[in-house]
């Protein structure tokens, strides 16, 4: 069974088709508009994406476009007519997985539908994040669909042997990221081995790296063999891989070339059979151009590149990871807190947050020690956030981010029982069902 969107301004044409794949065992969603299938996409991701090419406000092509940006594994399938053939066949070469016909017959339909979802198995474009089980990324929290997507690829990474590099400003998680790439592959039960290649001595590195023999230096008492032997048959994780010096560089790539090492002092060599998987919070294709890393080396390290979003890109993930960071923090602290005040996490979640969530967990954390009541007390949020220097976003933006964030799960927790959910958000059913309709939110989609 896959989930599955369709996206029709046509309802009888919609239903046709929601017939026919209900009919297969599917999970349908259905928008009736672009702008509608976006609203949808905020907060649950679809094996495939089925869309008409022309309809009325966003057309197909338009939120092909939009979507391709955001999911780049999402098999997109558009509708045209005969008049319209052509428009399809130049949307293929844009990267529409598909087309398919008005006047189709049903096998052929399922065909090509059957033919997108084997991609999207292939490619990883599913929810791993949904599916219960998945330990290899359990140490990574979020509900983001970017997130989710980037986890998707790292999923498909994770199963080959090739060097990845992850790039992303400080705080946002690249080493949990690198940790779980290695808890999914056939490495997972050697060691993964981190590293901070701005942390070591310059007249360290080789020797930390690579090891030593006796004698090699004074103060070499003993064999040392280096963090890469370490790591053998394992994975090593070179994080801001991009502070290295240029001359430990050029070792460094002969070591990736070559797959032997030779430790500081030795005449032998020591074959490597080691995964290297690499971050930075620098642009290192920036850095190529300035001069300070090897274009030769970025190469090798960046076989496939990941991109972390900084904290204020997945403001839907500020809530839970602010709830988590409370939960584990208070049972440190010996401490019995049951949740936040109202607006704290509001509050929290129009903040830019430049730190990402190192910064986030250490406003907890401050939060935690403080407080001397069960509830986190706004004024607290208030003081550690130090609002006054906080760049926050405008208050529209901000309401609209949570308004929708807090919808969504309401409808999640009530199963979609537009009652339950309203006494739960203390609103009137009418009151209730404008909200949803302003952020085109359907609860038949949350009845499971």
């Amino acid at each position: 069974m896959a989930r599955i969107l369709i996206v029709d301004d046509d309802p009888i044409l919609r239903k046709l088709l929601s017939q026919h794949l209900a009919h297969e065992g599917h999970e349908i969603i259905e928008a009736s508009s672009g702008e509608g299938a976006l609203s949808r996409l905020d907060h649950e991701l679809p094996q495939l994406l089925i869309t008409d090419l022309r309809m009325g406000g966003m057309d197909g092509l338009e939120l092909f476009e939009v979507v391709h940006r955001k999911y780049p594994l999402l098999p997109v399938l558009i509708l045209t007519s005969h008049g319209t053939v052509t428009d399809a066949v130049k949307a293929l070469r844009r990267g529409v997985f598909g087309y398919i016909t008005k006047s189709f017959e049903v096998h052929e339909f399922m065909q090509e539908v059957n033919r997108a979802l084997l991609a999207s198995q292939a490619l990883g474009a599913d929810m791993p994040g949904k599916i219960p089980g998945e330990k290899w990324r359990e140490c990574i929290i979020t509900r983001s669909p970017q997130m989710e997507q980037i986890l998707a690829e790292a999923r498909i990474l994770a199963a080959s042997n090739a060097s990845v590099l992850i790039q992303g400003e400080s705080g946002t998680g690249k080493e949990l990221l690198a940790r779980s790439i290695h808890a999914a592959s056939v490495r997972a039960a050697k060691p993964f081995v981190a590293v901070n290649c701005g942390a070591i001595p310059e007249n360290l590195i080789e020797s930390e790296l690579f090891g030593h023999v006796k004698g090699a230096f004074t103060g070499a008492v003993r064999d040392q063999p280096g963090l890469f032997v370490s790591a053998q048959q394992g994975t090593i994780f070179l994080d801001e891989v991009g502070d290295l010096p240029l001359n430990m560089q050029v070792k460094l790539l002969r070591v990736l070339q070559e797959r032997e090492l030779r430790p500081v002092g030795s005449s032998s060599f020591v074959n490597l059979d080691v995964r290297v998987l690499s971050a930075s919070h620098h642009k290192l294709e920036d850095e190529v151009k300035a001069g300070r890393f090897r274009e030769d080396l970025f190469y090798r390290l960046n076989v496939v590149g990941l991109h972390l979003p900084s904290l204020a890109e997945r403001r839907e993930d500020i809530p839970i990871l602010a709830q988590h960071f409370m939960s584990t923090l208070a049972q440190r602290y010996g401490k019995q807190l049951t949740g936040f005040a109202p607006g704290a996490l509001e509050l929290m979640a129009t903040a830019q947050w430049p730190g990402n969530i190192r910064q986030l967990q250490n406003a907890v954390e401050k939060c935690v020690i403080l407080t001397t009541s069960p509830v986190i007390p706004l004024p607290l949020v208030q003081r550690t956030l130090d609002t006054s220097s906080v760049n926050l976003l405008p208050f529209d933006e901000a309401r609209r981010y949570f308004e929708r964030d807090y919808l969504t799960q309401v409808l999640k927790m009530t199963h979609g029982n537009v009652s339950h959910a309203a006494r739960l958000a203390q609103r009137n059913r009418t009151d209730f069902y404008t909200l949803l309709g302003r952020h085109q939110l359907n609860p038949a989609d949350f009845k499971k």
